[in-house]
């Protein structure tokens, strides 16, 4: 007799005695028994000792429906996902992918049925796109407006995180929606070979409003640690775009402490607040840093590194919508620039930040403050590819498609707009609703 045999004694002797001891008891009695003393308990159909063949066969059947259920319950989510930001033919083309057998589930066929409705809804807008532009954000206010010298600074020249948020939600509610800067315009080669500037056919959901909306010139360069506003961006552990921020206890957190990664957590949280994921434009220059990192050799022990960070930001940045801008290398006013000093300014950019953020055709004239046009400044811009240029004015939203590029004005929104100047934002939000009460 096999030692393996002998070990099971024991525990089939109990058995038995466990079935001789129930003698009398009813089937299901007894299964219970066996059930709890060799640990299968509620595994089987009316706690049968072992699976039997027809139990295996229902439980196969029953795990491949359920799995399918699970991958179609799956590939619906993904499409509402697409569909909630207007990717309407990506979600439709993901439904007609489905195996055939999915197809012929009812729940496949009014999406589509539903997506191909909403896709046909859609309207062409005609009309003025405004341009909203921000400063950096003030997290804690009371450490920023504490009296000290740069207190008047902030209050004047920043926003709060709380006044962004608000205004954010105003934007939402009055129906507005970002949109890609080249999605309102686009270069176009004819057969001749000849390119133009071309208005594009923007679609929207009825009712809605195209909006553009930057952050200008982010460098963190003018703000102090330790006075509650972030100080650059960062990475956080899954890769996404933060705000690295000091508390009133000293501790470096990084989270949604600026624009940027306010912006992405609302729009993910409001998806139809973005046509087909557009974020918005970042503007950076060069010779004060870029998002917070010094990269230029001056002697900064982590040159390198810098440099490879704001490359990693840059490019998640454009991955998740956000589109980067020139703002000059030294963000100076360009109207009275001879052509020497442009070409200087905008070469510097290229060889020490585009190399690391990448080529921009976007350029936010520095204060507001164009080259002539026409003029060789002018024309120096376009051939340097930067073909959408960004002006300033306080009360109203111009564009333009000129000659091989477009011409578009931004409203500048920051604490001295708001408090001086409101009736200019009543199109989009109340600023005495928003205006934190602690300026």
């Amino acid at each position: 007799m096999g030692w393996k045999f002998i070990r099971k004694l024991p525990a089939l002797a109990g058995m038995m005695g466990m079935v001789l001891a129930c003698t009398g008891c009813s089937r299901s009695a007894m299964n219970y028994q066996l059930a709890e003393s060799i640990g299968t308990l509620g595994m089987y159909e009316n706690n049968e000792p072992v699976e039997t063949p027809k139990m295996e066969q229902e439980r196969l059947q029953r795990e491949s429906e359920e799995a399918r259920e699970a991958e179609l319950v799956s590939t619906l989510d993904q499409a509402e996902k697409l569909a909630a930001g207007y990717w309407y033919e990506e979600a439709l083309a993901l439904l007609s992918g489905v195996t055939e057998e999915m197809a012929e589930d009812e729940r496949i066929g009014a999406a589509i049925t539903r997506y191909q409705e909403e896709m046909k809804a859609m309207k062409a807008f005609e009309g003025d796109i405004p341009h909203l532009c921000f400063p950096g954000l003030i997290e804690d206010t009371m450490r920023a407006f504490d009296g000290d010298d740069l207190s008047y600074t902030y209050a004047n020249s920043m926003v709060t995180t709380d006044e962004f948020k608000q205004i954010l939600q105003s934007l939402y509610d009055n129906n507005y929606i970002l949109v890609d800067i080249h999605d309102v315009a686009r270069e176009e080669t004819d057969d001749r070979g000849v390119t133009t500037m071309e208005k594009q056919e923007l679609l929207l959901p009825q009712g809605k409003k195209p909006m553009i909306l930057s952050q200008d010139n982010l460098n963190y360069a003018s703000v102090k640690n330790g006075d509650g506003i972030a100080t650059r961006l960062t990475l956080d552990g899954e890769g996404e775009v933060k705000a690295l921020y000091t508390d009133e206890g000293g501790h470096d957190l990084k989270g949604d402490y600026d624009l940027i990664p306010i912006l992405d957590s609302f729009v993910e949280e409001h998806p139809d607040f973005s046509l087909k994921g557009a974020k918005g434009i970042v503007s950076v220059s060069g010779s004060a840093g870029v998002f917070g990192y010094q990269v230029v050799d001056t002697g900064v022990t982590s040159y390198e590194e810098n440099r490879e960070m704001v490359t990693r930001i840059a490019e998640q940045l454009k991955n998740s919508g956000w589109r980067i801008a020139c703002a000059g290398y030294s963000h100076s006013m360009m109207n009275e620039m001879s052509l020497d000093t442009l070409s200087s300014e905008i070469d510097q950019w290229t060889e020490e930040v585009g190399s690391l953020v990448g080529t921009a055709d976007i350029l936010f004239y520095p204060y507001g403050n164009g080259v002539a046009e026409p003029s060789e400044q002018l024309d120096y811009l376009l051939e340097n590819g930067l073909v959408y240029l960004c002006s300033l004015w306080g009360d109203t939203d111009y564009m333009d498609l000129r000659d091989g590029y477009m011409y578009q004005t931004r409203r500048f929104v920051d604490g001295s707009s708001l408090e001086n100047a409101p009736d200019y934002f009543t199109s989009f939000f109340n600023v005495a609703a928003i205006l934190d009460s602690d300026r």
